[in-house]
């Protein structure tokens, strides 16, 4: 689990899949505590502009054409759980929006009638 503090100062705790864990424990080194992740010249923290120029440098050397941020990366994570059939429940929660509509915008295939609730409701009321 990862405790955090996130927008606005609102505290949250996620759960760390195997390969996240083992990134960050990397990052962690020895340390027990204090900042997770270190510049690897002057020791200090990351900071959101630090992390900002990394994916912008992952994204360039990527030879991805177009302009990447934390954020589109934030909206491409939410995008693709909700593509993945995550519950917009959950999706929420990983977005850690306090509105169900936020997380509403990034689900492209809202208009999509193969999704709709009423066949999952059928099949469940049906035992299937």
């Amino acid at each position: 689990m990862l405790h955090l503090v996130g927008k606005g100062n609102k505290p949250a705790t996620m759960p760390l899949t195997v390969p996240v864990l083992r990134v960050l424990e990397s990052c962690r080194g020895q340390r027990t505590t204090g900042p997770l992740i270190l510049r690897p010249l002057s020791g200090k923290p990351v900071d959101r502009r630090d992390v900002y120029r990394m994916v912008i440098r992952i994204a360039r050397a990527a030879a991805i054409p177009r302009h990447i941020s934390p954020h589109s990366l934030r909206h491409a994570a939410i995008t693709n759980a909700l593509d993945a059939g995550v519950p917009l429940r959950d999706a929420q929660i990983l977005a850690r929006h306090a509105d169900p509509r936020t997380t509403e915008h990034y689900d492209r295939a809202r208009g999509n009638l193969d999704r709709h609730g009423v066949h999952f409701l059928t099949a469940y009321v049906a035992g299937v």
